[in-house]
């Protein structure tokens, strides 16, 4: 008696009535691709090095033409109903059936499948398909609008190149499906639970981010029309596959045709492991991934585990304490801290500006809020590998520079870094120095953090918690800010404690509402996030733990690499650099040190001495430090 699986592979003939059939019977499909077995071991070095696009199923043995593992009595020869036939990587024809190539023939195309191996010398390799969770997508209530619309679904080769493998090179391709703003978190979640059907996206947004010009024209399968509110969903595809055999030239290779799948016997509920494999315990919850935006300008979403989330917010509600009692909660924000951290671990070239000269009568007139959180920031995000900027005023340049060069000979920063000043020379001066050559499309940049930096208001002046106007100590980096928001791909980070600070704009209503003084000093000048903090340095401290805990997060690092790539877990060297790089008491103490050498003062007091915002750093600032590494160094479940 033949099984269920068998039965429905007999009784279709076509490919849109095949992957319809799955999706109704609920059972998992396969793509195709059979090989010489001389690539054979290369190939499935090439599948593991490129797990989302490529999720071995099952690799035959030389010549086998059943599966039994994924299907009885299955025969690879007759149970596609489509075929794609390839001579030195050239599509040369379909073919409903392999039959033919069973044995020898006096063909061309025969005489050189003997040449180089016939069936008999071929290694078939199934790999799991989007198709399997579409039905779990449908049982959810997410609309799948290429079912709905009948259609096959899009597919896109895109310009992120697949790790290679011996012969193996290609492009990544993707499956793209519009899914309601709504439904995300529902849509990752669903594909999440199913890693060898692709698992959970690899991209969410604007499609050029993958090199794609225009959805309307697939490169595979069908173009889907968008409904008002959908946001574009790219799953890693087994058309990567086609595409490694076009890049590969093999002498003879053989595919499924682009959406006529192979229907296995085996449920799509149950492909969370391999078939030869152990079942696998119950996933980790905390470990499901949630969708969080972070740019409107390209639209782009990120993923983090809810565990990873967790802690960054928990990282978010310890540095609103309020030692000073300036009222700061009231310009909270939720989740500004991880939508900063995700935007910085998406980057890479960060400019970060810092200095509040509110000592007016001092020379220098700059305080010891901000720069050790500017610091800490840009020492984690050396260690992750971006490019990192100091922008100050330029009668601070050498200050800043001194800075610079102790906390790297303290070993508080990783590796010097270029100090610069803006100074505005024309209405163009902005975009020039944002982009190259004043070029939108060439940001040097692409993120903007300001620190405890001071804020021009809504008359144009700058002001202290005094009231007192500084503008004639502060240079417009304010003008960076309202650049970047008309140059796509430049998103923006304000850290303060006050309201007064740069873009602290984002809040303005509140300040002006709540904070003393607040309808006067209130920035005017917004960030895309608003990061508040008793202390602003709190919130670079916070910055830094939160890319930590987003580096050691495997769902963030999976959709960071496209899916693509071994074991995302971090090595143990990176590891150790990481947490090396985390702010430390014994570090924040040695460069506050430094900065009360060079004659920096507290805000508040104006003290020349071990203090921040009139707090000793023992133990107001020693014990923040040790609350934010306690939450980010302890084990998550």
């Amino acid at each position: 008696m033949l099984s269920a699986g068998r039965v429905a592979r007999c009784s279709v003939a076509v490919s849109r009535s095949i992957y319809s059939s799955a999706r109704k019977k609920g059972y998992q499909q396969a793509n195709v691709v059979i090989l010489p077995s001389l690539l054979a071991n290369d190939f499935e070095a090439f599948c593991r090095s490129n797990p989302a696009p490529l999720p071995l199923l099952y690799r035959s043995q030389s010549g086998e033409t059943s599966c039994d593992p994924l299907a009885t009595d299955a025969d690879i020869r007759s149970d596609i109903p489509q075929y794609c036939v390839y001579e030195e990587g050239q599509l040369v024809k379909t073919v409903s059936s392999l039959q033919s190539y069973s044995g020898q023939s006096t063909t061309g195309s025969a005489l050189q499948a003997v040449k180089s191996g016939s069936l008999s010398d071929m290694v078939s390799f199934y790999l799991g398909c989007s198709f399997g969770f579409e039905g779990k997508l449908k049982e959810a209530g997410i609309p799948v609008r290429n079912v709905d619309q009948g259609r096959n679904v899009s597919m896109y080769r895109t310009s992120v190149p697949c790790v290679p493998n011996g012969v193996f090179c290609c492009p990544l391709v993707v499956s793209m499906r519009p899914v309601p703003a709504g439904f995300l978190d529902a849509a990752v979640e669903v594909t999440h639970q199913n890693p060898l059907a692709h698992g959970a996206p690899v991209h969410i947004g604007d499609p050029a981010l993958l090199g794609i010009p225009d959805l309307s024209k697939p490169d595979y399968g069908e173009p889907v029309e968008f409904q008002p509110g959908d946001v574009p969903v790219f799953w890693a595809c087994g058309v990567t596959a086609i595409e490694a055999i076009i890049h590969s030239r093999p002498s003879l290779a053989f595919s499924h045709s682009p959406g006529c799948m192979f229907l296995c016997d085996i449920p799509d509920s149950s492909i969370k492991t391999l078939p030869s494999e152990s079942p696998s315990t119950e996933s980790d919850p905390g470990q499901t991934p949630i969708c969080l935006s972070f740019s409107q300008n390209p639209l782009f979403y990120s993923l983090v585990s809810k565990s990873a989330a967790a802690s960054i917010r928990l990282l978010e509600e310890i540095i609103i304490d309020d030692p000073g009692q300036r009222g700061i909660r009231a310009l909270f924000v939720e989740d500004e801290l991880l939508r900063s951290c995700l935007a910085l671990s998406h980057s890479t070239s960060v400019a970060i500006t810092t200095g509040f000269p509110t000592h007016y009568m001092h020379s220098p007139p700059d305080e010891t809020d901000g720069p050790p959180g500017a610091i800490a920031m840009a020492t984690m995000l050396l260690s992750l590998g971006k490019q990192v900027t100091l922008l100050t005023d330029s009668r601070a340049l050498e200050m800043n520079e001194a800075m610079v060069t102790e906390a790297v000979r303290k070993g508080v920063l990783k590796a010097a870094i270029p100090v610069v000043a803006f100074e505005d020379r024309g209405p163009e001066s902005a975009l020039h120095f944002l982009c190259h050559h004043g070029d939108p499309s060439r940001p040097r940049y692409d993120h903007l953090v300001a620190i405890e930096r001071s804020g021009r208001a809504e008359d144009g002046n700058y002001y202290n918690m005094r009231a007192i106007n500084i503008k004639h100590l502060v240079d417009p980096i304010d003008d960076l800010f309202i650049a970047a928001k008309k140059i796509p791909g430049i998103t923006t980070t304000g850290i303060g404690d006050g309201g007064n600070e740069l873009g602290m704009g984002k809040v303005k209503e509140k300040v002006k509402t709540l904070m003393p003084k607040g309808d006067l000093i209130a920035c005017n000048v917004p960030a895309d996030f608003a990061i508040t903090a008793g202390v602003s340095n709190w919130g670079g401290y916070a910055v830094a733990c939160g890319l930590y805990l987003l580096n050691t997060c495997a769902s963030h690092q999976r959709y960071l690499r496209r899916g693509l790539g071994l074991d995302p877990a971090a090595s143990r060297a990176q590891l150790q650099d990481w947490s090396t790089n985390l702010p430390s008491v014994q570090k924040e103490e040695s460069f506050l040190a430094t900065l009360v050498r060079l004659g920096i003062r507290s805000g508040k007091t104006g003290n020349l001495g071990m203090e921040v915002d009139g707090l000793t750093f023992h133990p107001t600032h020693s014990e923040m430090i040790n609350r934010l590494l306690d939450a980010t160094l302890e084990p998550r479940t």
